[in-house]
């Protein structure tokens, strides 16, 4: 058995793995990456690539179908379906050469294809190799969470991993989560012509501002989409044309029939196989435990990613990547600052959010004011009929940015705007003069931001003194 010694073994070639690897390697660190399956990991494969790309086909059927409302006649779009697969797929193998064990080995990676784990607090084997590092990091991601549902054993199912490779459309979709991988999937499906039924235990987005969930939920509504909230899942069971749910709601039983079933009901850490307490490593069954600084109970390694628990995305994956570059092979004292993390919902209007929503804010004690600006009032958003949606800031009486919340079109590109004040430190006032060209969906933050100063700008007092001041010329 061969022995390595690297200044860092990366075990995970996920979004999170990669960036570690190739900014280590680049950095003149002699780096190994260990990936037991798919390079790019979920992100490339079964998540934000071949979801984004369904709802790019989605969302050319709904404009071709609302293309009446610009006087442009076209009508109920044909779909093909093994198409749309194909598109699917041609979109993750243009990208993968990014993520390639050959571009990485071209980087100076030495990348292993195999199954890590553990067999020592400063080793981890890996087939016949071990690696003797200085540091490890844990990037191994996620995969579906399937719950325990009486009959799913016995029933088909799809996950995020194996909706994407379907050439046939579902005549019926059941949709188990109404999170934002079960909203994104529904409304695209739907919008390619499958019935779609969505069954959540608790309400839509769960974790978004409920006032800007409204809006999604409405659209969703709108479009068909069956929804059932606060609705508990009993049983699963086959039948003769596909899959059934049975379910209780407010004490009443329901069953939901369709053709295919996704179940949707949130992610879990992958941990199986790495022998964690061989390494002294502490973790729950929701994640890996760390620091601030995204060490684990074994300083010699680190874990980021979705690997850690708690909020799963894949630029949050980067965001850590950059923290144990700092503080791992440069010793700066990097810290995870969980409040810069903003996070999206791709359906149509899109959902953002990045800080404080406001019932977060109020239920920690915080005095604060509540800023709005409707999409209806944006001068771009009604040449574009996309009025839906609002602009909401969450700030304290003297204008420090708690926390930012959009729904409506393009919002997760309007969030970033809010992150970056936040990150810096800037108040409201800051975007409130920022001169944002005309006309564009930015102006409406610019304008919730403005509001601010509203009540105090066209009130008595100013007038008062307005009129004071025409005596001087």
């Amino acid at each position: 058995m061969s022995v390595l010694t690297p200044d860092i073994c990366v075990i995970g070639g996920g979004s999170g793995g990669l960036s570690v690897a190739a900014g280590a390697a680049q950095l003149g660190a002699e780096t190994v990456l260990i990936e037991r399956a798919r390079m790019g990991g979920d992100c490339l494969n079964y998540g934000c690539v071949p979801s984004k790309a369904l709802l790019a086909a989605a969302h050319a059927a709904a404009a071709q179908r609302q293309a009446g409302r610009f006087g442009v006649q076209a009508g109920e779009p044909a779909i093909d379906f093994r198409a749309v697969h194909d598109h699917i797929h041609g979109v993750i193998a243009a990208i993968a050469p990014h993520d390639s064990e050959e571009r990485f080995a071209s980087l100076g990676v030495r990348v292993l294809r195999a199954q890590a784990r553990f067999t020592g607090p400063r080793e981890v084997v890996a087939d016949e190799v071990r690696v003797q590092a200085r540091r490890f990091v844990i990037a191994t991601g996620s995969s579906p969470l399937v719950p325990p549902l009486p009959g799913l054993d016995r029933t088909p199912y799809l996950t995020n991993e194996t909706i994407f490779d379907l050439t046939e459309r579902p005549r019926h979709l059941l949709v188990v989560g109404g999170g934002p991988i079960g909203v994104e999937l529904a409304q695209a499906f739907r919008r390619l012509g499958a019935a779609v039924s969505v069954v959540e235990l608790a309400t839509l987005l769960p974790k978004d501002d409920p006032e800007l969930v409204q809006t999604v939920r409405q659209r969703l509504h709108e479009e068909g989409i069956a929804l059932h909230e606060r609705t508990r899942v009993t049983a699963v069971e086959s039948t003769a044309d596909g899959v059934a749910l049975l379910a209780e709601s407010d004490g009443n039983r329901i069953r939901v029939d369709g053709s295919h079933l996704l179940i949707a009901a949130g992610r879990r850490a992958n941990s199986d196989g790495l022998e964690l307490a061989a390494a002294g490593i502490a973790h729950t069954p929701t994640g890996i435990t760390v620091d601030s600084h995204l060490r684990t109970s074994n300083r010699r390694v680190y874990a980021i990613g979705d690997a850690v628990g708690g909020l799963q995305f894949t630029h949050l994956a980067g965001y850590h990547a950059g923290i144990v570059i700092r503080h791992a092979l440069f010793r700066l004292p990097a810290r995870v600052d969980m409040r810069l993390v903003p996070w999206v919902t791709y359906s149509d209007p899109e959902l953002a959010q990045v800080g404080l929503t406001e019932a977060a804010a109020r239920a920690a004690g915080q005095e604060v004011r509540v800023l709005r600006w409707p999409f209806a009032e944006n001068d771009r958003a009604q040449t574009e009929r996309a009025t839906a949606g609002v602009v909401k800031a969450v700030v304290t009486a003297r204008g420090r940015i708690l926390g930012a919340a959009i729904v409506g079109s393009h919002a997760g590109e309007l969030i970033q705007t809010w992150q970056l004040a936040m990150a810096n430190g800037l108040k409201i006032g800051a975007l409130a003069t920022l001169v944002a060209p005309y006309p564009t969906l930015g102006e409406a933050s610019k304008r919730a931001a403005g509001s601010f100063y509203t009540p105090r700008l066209f009130n008595r007092r100013t007038r008062r003194l307005v009129r004071f001041l025409r005596w001087f010329g």
